[in-house]
């Protein structure tokens, strides 16, 4: 043996060796391939000493190798017999193989390729100096050789004789030229030209012939260089670059790009650093913009809030920058100024100078918008205060009807100044649908009792006005002007679509309301974000108007006031115009004039500037500067869109002086703002009790007034809103300044760090007052639990069961009291969010002093709150010892075994009052086999009746008979364990339904995943598993009424199973499991005979393993799939389910069961929201969109939920429905949180952005917590008109309505009705209909209470036409519309119930109509069924009465039986053509985990896919 070791570590030595000398001799041909080296002889000496090295180091290794006898011989002792011991051998785990390999190298090896490397350098160091002791040597002998230009003769390019050129001074002349020379040298020398006669033996030919052949270079290495041909050589190099495909051209080529490469990179280089420098220098004066900490900092959470929403804007399309952006949820971060630069600049390295101009924008807009969160914050922090302060007794919540009293006593006896920024306490959102009655929600059509009060009444008032206005004007300056024609052309009329009809009327024969400037060259349209948006507030004494002066021949330009604009434009030029009077005018600088749309409302305004950054300026006779874009003045005109922005008040009658309008006129101002004499103005023009009339005073332009005679004629006019410059970003100054004739530009002074002056003290206060004072029962109460050893068995349960808590962080609305949440966002609401601060404390004050509680009160409020503190603390302790009890997850409990145990309490003393209260709940159907099973919801309410039965207090009771079966019921380690990890894999499919995006492909997953893991874990088994449903045999209704249809399966039995159907005449035992609704496990199919196999392809032989299927129930316990378990894939002979097994399985069809029907409820409800946009869209025309989220789980640790946007509604009423999606979390919403706000609180909040206003409005789940909102987006609009307000009211208490419904079917809580025929189709066809039946029984229930009077008031209505006027005027036709308006809409109503007459000429004659409306008629509107069979009109005919009668047309005509009737119309026609498009008018929106999505316009169309 060992013999045979010494052989083999020589065959080792061997192959080394050779390896190093293969090594050797490849570093040897390397070092031959260095040119101009003799390297021979140094190689060999290398290769001749590596080799002696080498033996020398082997000859020392084989010395170390050799084995002593004395060793050998204690290797035989150490052996036994014929065995050897050999030493294990050093095994490493995760080693690096570079590391593993160069602990193998060995240390020759190492040594030599250190000396060839030193020897290698030491060659190339003399190749160096040789070549640079070359070049030393070639300019000493430029120095003592002068150069010879004559031979730059040689050099030229021409094409034709270049290769013979470089040829003869390659080759012929450096040599040639020189043997002439010296020629003619000889020949002089010898005077054979001066001496012609005489004979000489010199013979100049062959002279240059011997010279030739002995400067041969080909033999001369190194002959010397003169002058002449040094030159020469350098223009044969030079030509040889213009000869075509040569070496040398390439290679010119080569360099002279590398060169061109070489300069444009560095002109790039330059023009990058100067693009940034110039962009950190705008960003260093765009950091100016922001509110800072008393550090000079920003949280870093904010600037990335405002790039991410830069980056998602669809136009720019930069989404994938938001990748790069990681939001933080935190604002202790935070970035000084440089710190700012370097952040932003490392996100926008590749944009263009455009995208970063409007980055700049961008972050302007968010800069203000970042100082109104602040503000929010601010004000927050004061009703939360406040709120603290009225809580005395610290239970949490307030009384929402003595909060509501305050508010409106406050309301009431505030200035009329002030309430036109408040919102009115008596309306909606303030007041709940459930608490308004059917004839205010239908037929209250009192414009006066708009949230903002007078809103309709302002708006047309002023419309009116300015359109006549400006049509007189514009009359007498287009017959003044000269270039009429032109002026003609560039004026284009449009009016939006969402104008009321009254308005477009005026609108288009007044003319244009608006004007603006659009540059000469560009000549494109405007956009929205170019417009120029004015607020105006018009007080007594002056009229607000902008004039086209193209024909002046003089304009004074000069700046009145100026305002902040991004950094990009603060070298532009910044214009204002000086209006002698009270005129408003506008200078376009000769460039062309174009007219923008005229918006339709009130934009957003405000006229409470004490104090407040949205403030309005007073100027008589001094007008506001325009701030240009691109170096161009905005002009504009009296137009409709300043009426949007402003809020005129009425005619006030005489007052008594309001005393809350004196404490709010005493607010603190900005610094820099308005000055105190308006303050003083304004404080007059509160408490004065003179009328002040709402009409224009018409002014000349030439009369001059002060700031002091403006401020004391109370003037308010509001700054100019445009993209560049954001509302909130402005602040009028009035100071000294303004009475100079010229002023100072302030655009370019940083902006006020102060907040109506008042500092950022630098906290967030809204980013961790949930966490500081919002409490929740539930983690309160199981902290209690686990500092109570009795429980401590439960601890882990209660544990689980609170991180299986899905959705966290909202409040439920109960109405009856407001938490924290509630309280502070009902004051915003009240507030609204242009009031200033000092509005706010006034309000804080004033509640102060008001919520005052009796003792009695107070004790409720703590009874109140310790009975939910204690309701909260049973169903924790019931929740645990259920699922303690129910240890293998199956999701029920048996009565009988519930019963045996509860009766061993007390020693069983108690046993007859628990008999006693089992006659007093109502239990659940027995199951077949006659076995009661408990849900956890049924179980809590037994004992907590039975304890209710027990003596003593019910808490003690109740903690000591769950003390009591906690002891009793004793599980096993490994049952706990195995409890844990089935409570875990059931709770993710839940998990799944509710993060799915209403999507049941993620449910079938983790269904299946949980199916599989517990089979491997618990069971040992490889499983197979389908999941089939229940559908209506259509096409083959022999074959049975229902199939059972195979939706899904585990993946490798997808090729046989999925999507394949079972009849009921086939083989299997699906059909007895929903027809007895029990389990049946096979555990041997090969021996039943019954057992349908998809897979025909398997062999008989293999058909061996257990079958279970189970059935799938509803709420109703009704059936409606099966999920089918095998065990056919399991190689082991004896796989049958065990009881546990077969236990959780049924918990796994339970859950199941739970999310599909969870997932198909969001469905329904999308489906209802379609169907309720589609209705609005009909009556309503100015809102931009609406989009539906939904509230979901959120995937972080740390956070509460999110939101998934599923659909989102164009302004043409299309719904686009996301297939895949996309979902938002609070922190990247810091600056726009005004949907979680609406979330959190379950209220309804109005909010801006982008000057954009909100109306956002949850939808409640049962329980009162949201479950999703609609985001209605008005535009630019201040407020909806109150006609499409009450729309938007009805639309969304049909909608809730109907969402309740839906969710108490789906759990149980209440049976589903069915009213309509139409409702007996599928249940996904009935939530396309559940929506107008709801609103049609409202409507009838409405109508029935309407007094019979007011129908036979529609008989006495005359329609004999009037002479026809000469003139068609605005007023004549709508006089002739509302003639029509009564008949058109009774023969309609007549119609569905006399459709005969479409035939007759009765319908034709208005007084024979008259004898059909009776006393029956009301009887049989609020009887009839547009869905009947019996039913059949003629739809046509009835959208053609109501079709030329537009929805504002009806309100204005005020009457509240044909309000009633114009809606009843629409309802019944709209149902009708459902009815006769059953089967393509209703497809469910159902999203799916695809990247496309579909189109939805409800009702009457299907869906488009895309």
């Amino acid at each position: 043996m060992l013999r045979d070791l010494t052989e083999e570590r020589k065959m080792e030595k061997k192959t080394e060796t050779k390896w190093d000398s293969t090594e050797v001799k490849e570093l040897h041909e390397t070092l031959q391939s260095v040119p101009d080296v003799p390297v021979e002889e140094a190689s060999n000496n290398v290769v001749e000493e590596a080799m002696d090295e080498i033996k020398s180091q082997e000859l020392n290794l084989e010395g170390q190798q050799k084995i002593s006898p004395d060793s050998i011989k204690d290797s035989k002792t150490e052996a036994s017999g014929s065995i050897a011991v050999r030493k294990p051998a050093k095994v490493i785990f995760a080693l690096d193989e570079t590391e593993l390999e160069s602990k193998l190298e060995q240390p020759w090896k190492k040594n030599l390729f250190e000396r060839m490397e030193a020897r290698a350098q030491a060659m190339q160091q003399k190749i160096i100096d040789k070549e640079n002791l070359k070049k030393e040597l070639e300019k000493k002998a430029e120095k003592k050789l002068p150069r010879d230009n004559l031979a730059k003769e040689w050099f030229n390019t021409e094409s034709m004789t270049l290769n013979n050129r470089v040829y003869l001074l390659d080759k012929l002349l450096p040599t040639l030229i020189p043997g002439i020379e010296n020629m003619l040298t000889q020949v002089e020398k010898k005077k054979v030209l001066t001496e012609v006669d005489t004979p000489s033996k010199f013979d100049p030919i062959n002279y240059l012939g011997e010279y030739l052949m002995r400067n041969n270079p080909y033999y001369i290495k190194d002959p010397g260089m003169s002058g002449y041909q040094r030159v020469m050589k350098e223009v044969t190099e030079d030509l040889k670059i213009y000869v075509p495909d040569t070496i040398c051209n390439r290679v010119s080529r080569m360099k002279e790009n590398v060169k061109q490469n070489r300069k444009q990179r560095e002109s790039i280089g330059k023009i990058k650093v100067k693009v940034a420098n110039t962009r950190k220098q705008a960003l260093q004066e765009q950091f100016d913009e922001w509110i800072l900490d008393p550090k000079g900092m920003i949280p870093v959470s904010v600037i990335q809030n405002a790039l991410h929403e830069f980056f998602q804007n669809p136009d720019f399309k930069l989404e994938s920058h938001c990748k790069q952006l990681d939001i933080t949820d935190s604002t202790e971060a935070r970035l000084n100024k440089m710190e700012f630069i370097e952040y932003i600049s490392s996100h926008i390295k590749d944009l263009k100078s455009e995208m970063f101009e409007e980055l700049l924008k961008h972050l302007c807009h968010s800069a203000d918008e970042f100082r109104e969160v602040i503000k929010a914050d601010m004000q927050r922090q004061m009703f939360t205060e406040l709120f603290l302060h009225c809580d005395h007794g610290k239970v949490g919540f307030l009384d929402r009807q003595r909060t509501l009293a305050l508010l409106e006593s406050f309301y009431d006896h505030s200035s009329q100044m002030l309430r036109s920024l408040l919102r009115n306490p008596r309306q909606w959102p303030f007041i709940e649908f459930e608490e308004m009655n059917l004839s205010e929600l239908w037929g209250d059509m009192d414009n006066q009792k708009h949230i903002y009060e007078g809103f309709d009444k302002v708006l047309l008032e002023m419309n009116t006005l300015l359109s006549a206005k400006h049509s007189s004007k514009t009359q007498s300056k287009l017959l003044e002007s000269p270039d009429q024609p032109k002026l003609n052309e560039q004026r284009i009329s449009t009016l939006p679509a969402n104008l009321p009809e009254e308005q477009r009327g005026v609108i288009a024969e007044q003319g244009p309301q608006r004007i603006s400037t659009e540059e000469e060259e560009q000549g494109k349209k405007p956009t929205a974000e170019q417009e120029l948006y004015i607020e105006s507030v018009i007080q007594p004494g002056t009229q607000t108007e902008s004039t086209l002066e193209q024909g002046s021949s003089r304009e004074l330009i000069i700046e009145q006031e100026t305002h902040r604009v991004p950094s990009t434009e603060r070298g532009q030029h910044k214009g204002s115009i000086v209006g002698q009077g009270p005129h408003r005018v506008s200078v376009s600088e000769q460039r062309p004039s174009r007219e923008s749309t005229a918006e339709q409302g009130l934009h957003r305004g405000s006229i409470a500037e004490q104090g407040s950054h949205r403030e309005s300026i007073a100027e008589q006779g001094q007008c506001k500067g325009l701030v240009a874009e691109q170096g161009s003045h905005r002009m504009s005109t009296a137009e409709q869109e300043s009426l949007r922005e402003s809020i005129i008040e009425e005619p006030y009658q005489k007052s008594e002086p309001r005393p809350y309008g004196e404490i709010i006129s005493e607010e603190q101002e900005d610094i820099g703002s308005t000055s105190q004499s308006r303050k003083d103005s304004m404080l007059r023009s509160t408490k004065s009790g003179e009328p002040i009339p709402s009409e224009y005073i018409e002014v000349p332009l030439k009369e001059k007034r002060s700031c002091e005679q403006i401020h004391e004629e109370q003037i308010f006019l509001s700054s100019e809103l445009q993209e560049e410059v954001p509302t909130s970003s402005r602040k009028d100054h009035f100071s000294e300044t303004t009475k100079k004739e010229v002023q100072k530009d302030k655009s370019c002074e940083p902006k006020s760090q102060n907040i109506e002056g008042k500092s950022w003290s630098g906290e967030f206060f809204s980013c961790n007052w949930k966490k500081k004072y919002v409490k929740f029962e539930d983690e309160e109460q199981a902290n209690l639990i686990y500092g109570n050893s009795r429980f401590t068995d439960l601890h882990s349960i209660i544990r689980n069961i609170q991180s299986f808590k899905e959705v966290k962080g909202r409040t439920a609305f109960n109405g009856v009291s407001f938490n924290l949440l509630q309280f502070v966002q009902l004051l915003e609401t009240f507030v609204g969010e242009d009031a200033p601060l000092s509005i706010s404390e006034t309000l804080t004050s004033f509640f102060k002093g008001g919520y005052v509680e009796t003792e009695q009160e107070k004790m409720n409020a703590l009874e109140k709150f310790r009975q939910n503190a204690l309701q909260v603390r049973r169903r924790l302790l019931l929740d645990a010892i259920f699922q303690k009890w129910d240890s293998d997850g199956s999701g029920f409990l048996d009565l009988k075994e519930v019963d045996e145990l509860l009766y061993m309490y007390n020693e069983g003393m108690e046993k007859e009052s628990m008999k006693k209260a089992k006659l007093h709940i109502q239990f659940p159907k027995p199951y077949p086999g006659h076995e009661v099973r408990l849900s956890s919801k049924q179980f809590q309410n037994y004992i907590e009746l039975i304890v209710s039965e027990l003596g003593g207090n019910e808490d003690q009771v109740l903690e000591s008979v769950v003390e009591f079966l906690m002891n009793a019921l004793e599980r096993s380690h490994i049952e706990n364990l195995r409890n844990c990890a089935r409570r875990k894999w059931l709770h993710k499919i839940q998990h799944a339904a509710e993060t799915s995006g209403v999507s049941l492909e993620p449910v079938y997953s983790e269904t299946f995943k949980a199916l599989t893991q517990d089979a491997e874990a618990h069971g040992n088994k490889k499983i197979s598993a389908h999941i089939s449903l229940l559908e209506e045999n259509v096409l083959l209704p022999e074959k049975g009424n229902v199939l059972l249809r195979n939706v899904a399966c585990t993946l490798d039995d997808a090729p046989f199973v999925l999507n394949k159907v079972l009849y009921r005449d086939m083989k299997g035992i699906s059909f007895t499991v929903v027809d007895e609704g029990k389990p049946i496990h096979v555990p041997q199919v090969q021996y039943h005979g019954n057992i349908f196999f998809w897979n025909h392809s398997r062999n008989k032989n293999d058909y061996n393993g257990s079958f279970l299927a189970l059935p799938l129930q509803d709420a109703y316990t009704r059936i409606f799939g099966v999920l089918a378990v095998d065990t056919l894939r399991d190689p082991h002979e004896i796989n049958i389910f065990l009881p546990h097994e077969i236990r959780f399985y049924q918990g796994v069809a339970n859950v199941f069961s739970t999310a599909y029907h969870y997932v198909h409820s969001r469905e329904h409800i999308l489906h209802i929201v379609i169907t309720g946009i589609g209705w609005l869209y009909d009556v309503t025309s100015s809102i931009t969109s609406i989009t539906t989220y939904f509230v979901e789980p959120s995937p972080a640790q740390d956070s509460d939920y999110v939101l998934r946007n599923m659909m989102i509604t164009g302004q043409l009423g299309l719904t686009e429905i996301h297939k895949n999606p996309p979902t938002i979390d609070r922190k990247s919403c810091i600056l726009r949180d005004f949907l979680f706000k609406c979330t959190d609180s379950s209220e309804v909040v109005l909010a801006s952005a982008c000057g954009e206003t909100h109306i956002v409005v949850p939808l409640r789940e049962r329980t009162g917590e949201a479950l999703g909102v609609l985001d209605f987006n008005i535009g630019r609009n201040r407020m909806l008109l109150y006609q499409e307000y009450k729309d938007l009211q009805k639309m969304m208490k049909v909608v809730q309505m109907a969402c309740y419904e839906i969710l108490g079917e789906f759990s149980g809580e209440r049976e589903k009705k069915y009213i309509l025929e139409i409702e007996n189709v599928r249940e996904v066809q009935r939530a396309g209909i559940l929506f107008f039946r709801i609103m049609l029984l409202e409507l009838q229930e409405s109508i029935q209470l309407l007094n019979p009077m007011e129908f036979m008031s529609l008989l006495l209505y005359d329609i004999t036409p009037l002479a026809k006027p000469n003139s068609q005027d605005s007023k004549s036709t709508e006089l002739e519309a509302n003639m029509e308006l009564v008949p058109d809409i009774l023969k309609a109503v007549i119609l569905f119930f006399h459709p005969e007459l479409e035939f007759s000429s009765d319908l034709g004659s208005w007084d024979k109509c008259k004898f059909y409306v009776n006393k029956y008629l009301v009887d049989n509107i609020c009887a009839f069924d547009p869905t009947a069979k019996h039913v059949e009109v003629n739809v046509q005919l009835i959208d053609g009465y109501i079709r030329g009668h537009s929805r504002t047309e009806v309100w204005k005509f005020g009457n509240v039986v044909i309000e009633h009737l114009y809606h009843w119309i629409h309802i019944c026609s709209a149902l009708t053509k459902i009815t006769r498009k059953l089967n393509s008018a209703i497809i469910p929106p159902l999203p799916s985990k695809t990247d496309s999505y579909m189109y939805a316009k409800m009702p009457g169309e299907g869906l488009q896919e895309k």
